[in-house]
């Protein structure tokens, strides 16, 4: 093999290799593209929480794996108006019983999720899988929990149970999906009045 042979070998090795590290480039840009997209401000948490972009997109798939597994299943039309109704019923308690009302709203929520099927363990895991296809309102689940954290040590005042209880019915909107011919989602127009 003579000297030019040899160097277009190495050159064509070195383009090749360049375009199979290029190629997985632009990838793992689309990947993280994708996620961004699909979980928005989650997914900024999620690379803060963990420390670098490679661990949250990594727990992020997972999560979308874990999710994909799970058989979330659309209400009837009657079980949402059972929930519907249970979360005027509680709405209509918040200005005689904060507290109280917070504490239901969460147990609402939890048992939407749960007919839902969402599995029910620890709060971040619940969180988690609600990112997944609905990142934009898993904030207000934790914003509503971290209230009621608060609240469990005295801390809270009215107007922050008032907030929270506005956290949980815009995450209760979102998880009120009726299945018939197409799913549509059910949205109550309810105020928290303090």
């Amino acid at each position: 093999m003579n000297a030019d042979t040899q160097t277009l070998l190495i050159l064509a090795g070195a383009v090749i290799l360049a375009l199979i590290v290029g190629g997985w480039l632009v990838y793992k840009k689309k990947q993280s593209d994708r996620l961004k997209t699909r979980f928005g401000p989650e997914y900024a948490r999620t690379v803060g929480d963990l420390g670098s972009r490679t661990k949250a997109e990594t727990d992020l798939k997972a999560r979308e794996a874990r999710v994909a597994r799970l058989h979330i299943v659309p209400l009837s039309a009657s079980e949402a108006d059972r929930f519907s109704q249970g979360w005027k019923a509680l709405q209509s308690r918040f200005v005689d019983n904060p507290k109280g009302v917070l504490v239901e709203a969460d147990l609402l929520v939890r048992d939407l999720m749960a007919k839902r099927g969402y599995p029910m363990a620890d709060f971040e895991h619940r969180a988690a899988d609600i990112s997944v296809d609905h990142p934009k309102v898993v904030e207000h689940y934790r914003a509503a929990q971290a209230t009621a954290m608060r609240d469990q040590r005295g801390e809270a005042d009215t107007e922050e149970l008032r907030r929270a209880v506005v956290h949980y019915r815009a995450l209760f909107d979102e998880l009120l999906e009726v299945g018939d011919a197409g799913t549509t989602t059910v949205t109550r127009q309810v105020e928290v009045h303090s």
